[in-house]
């Protein structure tokens, strides 16, 4: 079934979060496996099912990159996988940049305001996609979707960026 018909949602990017989360208590109330306590063993993995489909569909929906793969899956969208190159010369030109600007953290005579400047950055180029992507999402037409698609393959680089300066941040500060 849809994420979106599930939760009686409308099939589009932009999600009301707490109307998400209501429904999601209140489907997950009437199929959870402890309803089903005293049922028969069939409509005891039947509730089990149902229930993580409900969670697997909810953790879809809340989190935006999930749900923006998931639209692009539903209109036929083949992502390429994180492994296949980018062919946008000046992206990769920037990755190398921003790998670099993350290696020299180590090195800065003042590493606080160093990871402030780079988590800084990581964030504004983040949102400048994420904006690029949810207008080419909107937008729902081939060309557009292809964009969206290659607006977020970059958006998963920028989440691995900050998880990397997290640890490093991790790193440098557990003290």
């Amino acid at each position: 079934m849809n994420y979106f018909e599930m939760f009686g949602l409308e099939e589009t990017f932009s999600v009301d979060l707490k109307q998400l989360a209501e429904r999601f208590q209140a489907i997950q109330k009437s199929v959870h496996p402890d309803r089903f306590a005293h049922a028969s063993s069939q409509e005891q993995l039947l509730a089990v099912k149902k229930s993580t489909a409900v969670n697997d569909a909810y953790q879809t929906l809340k989190n935006p990159i999930k749900r923006a793969e998931y639209i692009l899956s539903l209109r036929g969208v083949e992502i390429p996988s994180e492994q296949v190159t980018f062919s946008d010369n000046m992206f990769l030109m920037r990755q190398m940049e921003l790998r670099e600007m993350l290696a020299e953290i180590k090195f800065a005579d003042d590493v606080d305001a160093a990871v402030f400047e780079v988590n800084q950055v990581l964030e504004i180029e983040f949102e400048q996609l994420f904006k690029a992507m949810q207008v080419s999402l909107h937008e729902n037409s081939d060309n557009s979707n292809k964009s969206a698609c290659e607006s977020l393959r970059k958006l998963k680089f920028y989440q691995k960026l900050h998880l990397e300066l997290d640890r490093l941040e991790d790193l440098l500060f557990d003290d």
